[in-house]
């Protein structure tokens, strides 16, 4: 039977990925043997490498059912589509029972290959009715082409040995992709353009631009495999950052729609909202998402950018205008009612980039289409981005979504980025790196700047640029940054002389900043920017002196590196911190010191107010101070009235020199918030920098709430001050104190950390978090042995097992947590409770039959649509309670659990 001539069509894009599952990944050798290998030693759901499960396999299964009827007629009713699917994850098995080596398969054939899969799978096919046992046996001998066609692919042993055969097959792959693209079955159309669809998003967002990375034997922009920097995400809301087990924490911030349907994320300005968005919409167009992104599997992204779709003023769009709102140059080509089809099954991953960058008039028009959208194509996941007082805490909650916060970069964030960069940056900058991490090291000042990958870019770049020397305040920063931009590029790359001085382009670049700022945009039409150097060449001869309004706009556009065109038309600033600082110098200049104070409560204006205080004349300076405390004294409830006297204190950081009663001012204010009434305002103290170390209380005296809220703040001003600060808490009484020095533990310096503070925590019910190989390494120097670990992100198996072999655990928790198998667990017969969270578990979790002291276990939920195979706790003794939020009808084997199990359902986590 010829795949090409029957309606299942699996397009190598489609079944290559999933087939690429059913097998174990090469080894470092493959291919040098001199015989060919079995089959059964190749599969993935079994033997001593296996890392699919029987469960995984039926979800793979039921995928390719799927995709096989999304590429046109409805062979069978949807009654008997999980029946057809169980016969394939059947037929596939048979995989693992053959004994035929990869040669004697590709001499087969695919036909005779799936005929000897059904004979060694008892032909399953035949609990089916007519029409969907034809529909399996065409759907696995399609299956079997792509299998085939994978081994020629894989092993050199059977590419040369049967290179006509592999030749054959690989033409025969090739002819039925061909066959696909071009003439797809009645109601095909969708799959053909989803994968045009896919390598378009792959290929626009794969790569990213890094702002400052302009030397001469740089990229312009990096691959995003190389550029995204995984961070993390936690409640921006609600309980404390750490807290006793049941309080929520901080997730992989690319895991967290692993859970939640629905996300609205929080960043600062440059904390990488955008990347993550990117990240995930790559991640989606890849079809093979990393693991613990198995969320993202058959998702088709669509990137809605707010500013851009705002640009006019226009309606947002409906799904039927996604494509063409974002500018996607296939939006036209789709099939009709395509992206109604995609919703319509839940397949949508809807990326809605930053709500704090649009006017506050069009955020209420933003929720009602959010909740349009939200009422019509239930299902779907979305991610929603924003700064972090752009919208109210409860924004979206009465729709179901979870709020998230980016954290700022830790010290090892810093590290890996900071080498990142200078390998991307090209060998002469490699000698760069380390001294510029011993200087962030060093110096406080530069340790506060490096929280986000925008001003580490920054840093970096200018460090390489001035030959090691840094400025060290942020205005001074920003201004170098603007000279490296418009100038110092140009001669570094050898470039024509620059026709036009710094100091009129920044002119210039004020100007529309102004008009950004004073309009609540951040970006504007081309004919918008024109007008205003129109109006501005009068005063600035130099510029004009290259020609009329647009010839000026064009060099700025494209010899400045500080605008861009964001889409065709239009015109914004390379990153909206640049926008802040021009605006900011644009108001002092102008006197405006009236607006800058009336828009502080205006989350879009903080950094503008911090930066008009850091570049305006005393005088200047204590007016605006004085207007902002004056402002927050007349302001009735706590929250507004912290909220500017906070401001103030976060602008001193940038006030050289001010009137000292005015500082004093500004301190007696800022006291008066210690400590802090919840960790919302804690964080928010933080805000004021490191002045507010000098305001914080002794332990002595606090009550426990007050002693957790002054720990929050402290944990988000890492430096030596507060570690030692941080340190005379280690004893305290309260667990949540205790649980949030634990949990702030990768904010700081690892070793000089745990010396302060952990190796000085009182264990008595607290979980021991470990989140890096460094952290391991420093309980196991300290020779610490907690009775109760929290284990996260990537940690090395071996070293673990090595751990843990000296603890006596009563407590275990592993969460987004990509561990192999369970053997840490070896011969903790005292284990009492055991929680395996995030989006999956352990590939090997059989060992747990020998956990006889197990109670109670928490089992996460595969991803929506699988299945959770519970036969590795037929081994285990009992009493066992089992806790996993997952109907009964997606767990295998539940009916043939021993008498001492107990299955207790959870409700789901989120929406």
């Amino acid at each position: 039977m010829d795949p090409s001539a029957v309606g299942v069509r699996l397009a190598s894009a489609v079944a290559g990925p999933l087939i690429k599952r059913l097998f174990v990944a090469e080894g470092p050798g493959a291919g040098l043997v001199d015989h060919p290998v079995r089959i059964s030693g190749r599969v993935s759901f079994r033997g001593e490498k296996r890392t699919l499960t029987e469960a995984d396999l039926r979800v793979l299964a039921a995928r390719l059912v799927r995709q096989a009827l999304r590429t046109g007629e409805r062979p069978v009713g949807a009654d008997e589509e999980t029946a057809v699917a169980d016969a394939l994850a059947a037929s596939l098995q048979a995989l693992g029972d053959l004994d035929l080596t990869d040669l004697q398969a590709v001499a087969l054939g695919h036909t005779e290959f799936a005929r000897a899969l059904r004979r060694a799978a008892g032909s399953p096919e035949r609990e089916l009715s007519a029409d969907g046992a034809h529909f399996h046996e065409r759907l696995l001998d399609t299956a079997c082409l792509h299998i085939l066609h994978f081994f020629t692919r894989r092993s050199t042993f059977v590419a040369a040995t049967l290179v006509d055969q592999s030749r054959a097959l690989g033409e025969l792959t090739a002819r039925v992709d061909e066959l696909i693209a071009r003439s797809p079955l009645p109601g095909g159309e969708d799959p053909a353009f989803e994968r045009r669809y896919l390598a378009y998003v792959e290929k626009k967002y794969g790569r990213l631009t890094i702002h400052g990375l302009d030397l001469a034997d740089a990229p312009d922009r990096w691959p995003l495999d190389t550029a995204y920097l995984s961070l993390e995400a936690a409640p921006s809301a609600g309980p404390v950052d750490g807290g006793p087990r049941e309080t929520a924490g901080p997730r992989a911030a690319d895991r967290a729609l692993a859970g939640p349907e629905r996300v609205l994320l929080r960043g600062e300005a440059g904390s990488g909202k955008t990347t993550l968005v990117q990240w995930l919409a790559v991640a989606c167009a890849r079809q093979e998402p990393d693991e613990g992104m198995a969320y993202l599997d058959d998702r088709i992204p669509f990137v809605l950018p707010l500013r851009g779709l705002t640009r006019h003023g226009e309606r947002l769009p409906a799904p039927r205008d996604f494509l063409s709102a974002a500018g996607c140059p296939l939006a036209g080509s789709q099939p009709a009612g395509w992206e109604a089809r995609v919703l319509a099954a839940g397949r949508g991953l809807l990326l809605v980039d930053g709500v704090d960058e649009i006017p506050d008039t069009e955020r209420r028009r933003t929720r009602a289409w959010l909740r349009d959208l939200l009422d019509a194509h239930p299902g779907n996941r979305w991610l929603v981005t924003s700064r972090p007082a752009a919208v109210r805490e409860d924004w979206l909650a009465e729709d179901g979504f979870t709020e998230l916060a980016l954290n700022p970069m830790g010290p090892a964030d810093v590290a890996v980025f900071v080498r990142r960069w200078h390998a991307a940056a090209g060998p002469a900058a490699a000698a760069y790196a380390e001294p510029l991490l011993a200087a962030v090291r060093a110096e406080p000042g530069l340790g506060r700047l490096a929280t986000n990958p925008l001003m580490c870019g920054l840093i970096c770049a200018l460090h390489h640029d001035r030959r090691g020397y840094l400025p060290r305040g942020r205005k001074d920063l920003y201004a170098a940054a603007l000279s490296m931009l418009l100038v110092r590029r140009d001669h570094e790359r050898d470039t024509a002389a620059v026709p036009l001085r710094e100091e009129t382009q920044i002119e210039l670049l004020q100007r529309l900043a102004h008009w950004l700022m004073r309009n609540g945009r951040t970006e504007m039409d081309l004919d918008r920017a024109e007008a205003v150097v129109a109006r501005a060449l009068p005063a600035v001869p130099e510029a004009a002196s290259l020609g009329d309004a647009a010839a000026v706009l064009t060099h700025l556009l494209d010899r400045g590196g500080v605008l861009r065109r964001p889409a065709p038309g239009a015109v914004d600033f390379v990153h909206r911190t640049f926008q802040d600082y021009l605006g900011a110098r644009a108001a002092v200049e102008e006197g405006d010191v009236g607006m800058l104070t009336g828009h502080a409560t205006d989350d879009r204006w903080e950094d503008v107010l911090r930066m008009a205080v850091a570049l305006a004349r005393p005088r200047e300076r204590t007016a605006i101070l004085e207007d902002l405390l004056d402002r927050g004294d007349r302001t009735p409830d706590r929250r507004g009235r912290a909220r500017l006297h906070l401001l103030a204190a976060a602008c001193l950081e940038h006030a050289d020199a001010l009137d000292p009663a005015v500082r004093e001012a500004v301190e007696r204010r800022a006291a008066a918030l210690v400590p802090p009434a919840d960790a919302a305002e804690a964080r928010a103290l933080a805000e004021a920098g490191p002045l507010v170390l000098d305001l914080l209380p002794d332990p002595d005296g606090l009550s426990d709430e007050d002693a957790l809220h002054v720990v929050v703040t402290a944990c988000h001003l890492p430096s030596d001050r507060a570690l030692r600060y941080l340190g005379r808490f280690a004893g305290h009484r309260s667990l949540r104190v205790r649980a949030q020095l634990m949990w702030s533990w990768h904010r700081f310096d690892c070793a000089p950390y745990a010396r302060e503070v952990i190796a000085r925590l009182d264990p008595d019910g607290l979980d021991f978090t470990v989140r890096s190989a460094d952290q391991l390494r420093e309980l196991r120097r300290l020779d610490l042995r907690p009775t109760r670990l929290d284990l996260r992100g990537d940690l090395p198996a071996d070293e673990l097992a090595g751990y843990a072999a000296g603890l006596a655990l009563t407590e275990v928790r592993v969460k987004d947590c990509a561990l192999p198998d369970l053997r840490f667990l070896a011969g903790q017969d005292g284990l009492r409770a055991l929680a395996l969270l995030g989006p999956g578990l352990p590939a090997d979790w059989r060992s747990i039959g020998a956990l006889p002291g197990l109670r109670e276990l928490v089992l996460a939920a595969p991803p929506d649509g699988g299945r959770l195979d519970l036969s590795p706790l037929a081994a285990h003794p009992g009493p066992l309670t089992v806790r996993v939020a997952l109907p009964v009808g997606r767990l295998v084997g539940a009916d043939r659990l021993p008498p001492g199990v107990t299955l207790v359902p959870e409700p789901r986590q989120g929406r």
